[in-house]
């Protein structure tokens, strides 16, 4: 088989790697093997696993590979945060953004290449749905990171919903989870979606990994004329199922409100906010509104973000300002749009 038509091995579940070792007749403890080489050894080669039989190997290699790839590209912040160009094994283009502060490092990964939920406060949303990303794409954004020995946090809030790839979102949170994978802490997870309501209830119920939702509005109409999913799925039901959940342990929800001046500031949204959120413990992140080209949204200054997080703060919810991290290499909050793929 042509090195262009294996498979990868990479991204797969120890479920299937059994399934795997099942059909090239090979040991179902060899399963264990290959996942340890895969995820915490770092094999780039079949070859590398040493502990597997020359025989399996070579089957293996007939018709898989281990299926990373290093970015393709890399821009560097003025202050320090990295975005990454990856190519996708069906040749799109995604980006990820590493975010070094003190001893945290966090890695914004990227769930699909382009998206479809059309929000039009965010540069991904303009490219359309290209396509969603294997579990392998997914991972690989990790796991060829350069610094990937300093991450301390990954979120799933760079380019897609993860909710509208949720098969291949909830093997990778597997795979990151799992005492046979990455062995991490759920809670050094965190998935954010604009609303997908019909995969709240199974990722919820299917994980212990942070969730934060895309609010940015709270009132039906003006939410619905930024983001098209709130006609779908109201902001208003994805509240009232998260109210059937537990989030004063370990598990937190927060909701990500991006401030547009003069479009989602008023007092009248702080009101309504609060009237949403009544009884969920949770927090809200403001996030000022980074410029995309040809919209006709501003963010508010400094002296409105801070009065703005203050008066929910007052009102008893915990609201803190996200700092903007690598606007001027286009890796902040909504900028990701593979742009430099194009060039």
């Amino acid at each position: 088989m042509s090195s262009n038509t294996l498979k990868p091995l990479y991204g797969k579940t120890l479920n299937e790697l059994q399934e795997i070792c099942a059909q090239l007749a090979m040991p179902r403890f060899a399963a264990k093997q290959i996942a340890g080489w895969l995820y915490r050894r770092g094999a780039t080669e079949i070859e590398q696993m040493s502990d597997l039989s020359k025989a399996n190997r070579a089957k293996l290699a007939e018709s898989y590979t281990v299926g990373l790839s290093a970015p393709i590209k890399v821009s560097t912040s003025a202050d320090g945060t990295k975005k990454y160009l990856y190519r996708t094994t069906e040749g799109a283009a995604i980006e990820s953004a590493y975010i070094p502060d003190g001893e945290r490092a966090t890695l914004c990964v990227s769930s699909q290449a382009g998206c479809r939920m059309g929000c039009r406060f965010c540069a991904t949303g303009r490219l359309g749905l290209i396509h969603s990303l294997s579990v392998c794409d997914i991972l690989n954004q990790i796991a060829s990171l350069p610094e990937r020995e300093r991450l301390t946090n990954v979120v799933y809030m760079g380019m897609g919903e993860p909710f509208d790839n949720i098969d291949n979102l909830l093997k990778a949170l597997e795979i990151m989870t799992a005492e046979w994978g990455y062995g991490w802490s759920p809670t050094r997870i965190t998935v954010s979606t604009a609303g997908v309501g019909r995969e709240l209830k199974r990722f919820l119920d299917s994980t212990s990994v942070h969730l934060a939702v895309s609010l940015h509005n709270p009132f039906h109409d003006q939410r619905t004329e930024i983001m098209p999913i709130e006609r779908a799925y109201p902001i208003a039901d994805i509240v009232e199922t998260l109210r059937g959940y537990d989030f004063t342990h370990q598990r937190r929800v927060s909701f990500e409100y991006i401030v547009m001046s003069g479009l989602n500031d008023s007092n009248l949204h702080i009101k309504e906010l609060c009237r949403l959120l009544n009884g969920i413990k949770c927090r809200i992140n403001l996030i000022r509104f980074h410029k995309i080209p040809d919209s006709p949204y501003f963010s508010p200054d400094d002296r409105r973000m801070v009065a703005f997080r203050d008066a929910l703060t007052a009102k008893g919810i915990m609201t803190t300002i996200r700092a903007s991290r690598g606007e001027d290499i286009k890796a902040a909050c909504g900028l990701l749009s593979a742009e430099d793929a194009k060039k």
